[in-house]
């Protein structure tokens, strides 16, 4: 059980630094485009006001976000020995702050946006278990 529990805090940090990373380079590489959106999306958040999503930043954030569950899960499963549970209670871990962040920026997304985001979290995970159970396989060659 502790090592459930500490594959889904793993995986927790992991999908929380690869997030904040990936935004920070995207940032860096398109500043004019992806870090102003971001930019102003922050401010919006924290002073509210006017703010227009731009629809392809908000598929790189789905991409990225599928990804980073997928690469999360994996991790969750190899640290917590257990391709299943772990991943599933990650996903679940992620939803919950996802339908937080959702709530937060509701007036700012489109609700496509929030149903993709928040949809994908524990699929994606899971997925990402099942990778780990696929990687331990012995070679059939």
């Amino acid at each position: 059980m502790v090592r459930l529990i500490v594959g889904v805090i793993a995986g927790f940090f992991a999908w929380a630094i690869l997030w904040v990373g990936s935004e920070q380079v995207l940032s860096a590489i398109w500043p004019s485009w992806y870090g102003a959106h971001q930019t102003a999306f922050t401010a919006a958040i924290k002073n509210g006001g006017a703010f227009a999503a731009d629809g392809g930043v908000l598929l790189i954030h789905i991409v990225s976000a599928a990804v980073v569950s997928a690469i999360a899960g994996f991790l969750a499963a190899l640290i917590a020995r257990d391709n299943k549970r772990a991943p599933v209670a990650l996903g679940i871990l992620l939803t919950s702050f996802a339908v937080l962040k959702a709530v937060m920026s509701w007036p700012y997304v489109p609700v496509w946006y929030h149903v993709l985001f928040t949809v994908l979290l524990v699929p994606m995970a899971v997925l990402g278990g099942k990778l780990k159970a696929g990687s331990s396989r012995p070679d059939m060659n």
